[in-house]
């Protein structure tokens, strides 16, 4: 974790979800060109992808896992597993891109900076369309990217790499932190890149889609629970989690909802609204409505909560490791 948030992923280090990413590319392409109009081959089309995506993940970690143990902790197979990990977690490359829009759109007036430059980094990040978007939605777009994303991105990994570190003390062969770490990253890629509700994706992506809202339950929800207690707010405590709770239940996905209401809430900031998407327009419920617009300032202190919610998991999960 250490070496994700100051490094991030090395460019010679050809990353997990690229291979990843082409794998469910050529896939995805295959039955969409043979079989676009079919919906029930489609869903098992969806299905297919999705299992085979996490098996052959989680089957490169374990080799890697075995072949660690039985090489009595060899070079190579060491650093596999240090640069696997860390490329599990996305903290620093998420912190980054937003932080970085957040600077852009502060500098707009002063310097001149192109808001059509603005748009393109906000749409990297973001599955809805911003051609069209001012800088107010514009920062809220990269605001609700990051909120969203901390838990799918980061939190969601640690959780499940620390579920495998527990899990292989027992046995070798069981599922061990590489493993888990890999198998919930394809989730998470399969989410992104065919969990969509138009078009041949509303079939072809729902097992993935499913399986994300799953996989990431728990960890959003631990979010929720652990991050106040390192925000300073903790007199508030309960008042803050009946809030997140309520409001981020009315979106659609179980776990977006949760996540932006937290940091919404905690660094006062007011989320949702009317968004554009290749199919149209949607509108999210508003979380926070009191609260104020989304600003670098907010952003700052939102990557700052991240950080620490990181260090207190660290310490926490390190605790229960030399305890069980």
């Amino acid at each position: 974790m250490v070496f994700d948030v100051l490094i991030g992923d090395p460019s010679f280090f050809l990353h997990p979800v690229q291979v990843i990413g082409i794998y469910i590319k050529k896939t995805t392409n295959f039955f969409l060109r043979n079989f676009n109009n079919k919906k029930i081959i489609l869903f098992i089309s969806g299905l297919f992808i999705s299992i085979s995506t996490i098996l052959l993940s989680f089957l490169v970690g374990k080799f890697i896992e075995l072949q660690l143990q039985e090489s009595k902790l060899n070079i190579i197979y060491s650093l596999l597993l240090f640069f696997g990990l860390s490329s599990c977690i996305a903290t620093k490359g998420l912190i980054s891109s937003v932080k970085e829009i957040s600077q852009l759109i502060d500098r707009q007036d002063k310097e001149q900076v192109s808001i059509t430059m603005i748009k393109k980094k906000v749409q990297k990040i973001v599955s809805r369309d911003v051609s069209k978007s001012n800088l107010d939605h514009l920062l809220r777009s990269a605001t609700e990217s990051l909120t969203e994303n901390a838990v799918d991105g980061i939190f969601g990994p640690i959780f499940w790499i620390f579920l495998g570190t527990i899990s292989i003390k027992y046995s070798i062969y069981l599922p061990g932190p590489l493993s888990l770490g890999l198998s919930y990253k394809a989730i998470s890629t399969l989410d992104s890149m065919i969990g969509y509700k138009h078009g041949a994706f509303k079939y072809l992506g729902f097992c993935g889609a499913k399986i994300e809202d799953y996989a990431t339950f728990v960890p959003c929800r631990l979010v929720a629970l652990t991050l106040p207690i390192v925000s300073g707010k903790i007199t508030n405590y309960f008042f803050i989690i009946r809030k997140v709770f309520s409001e981020g239940s009315k979106y659609a996905s179980p776990n977006s909802g949760i996540s932006e209401a937290i940091f919404a809430y905690l660094v006062d900031i007011r989320l949702g609204g009317r968004n554009k998407y290749s199919d149209g327009f949607t509108v999210t419920p508003k979380i926070n409505p009191k609260g104020n617009q989304c600003s670098q300032i907010a952003i700052e202190k939102i990557c700052k909560l991240i950080i620490r919610l990181q260090i207190f998991w660290t310490l926490i999960f390190t605790l229960i490791f030399f305890v069980i």
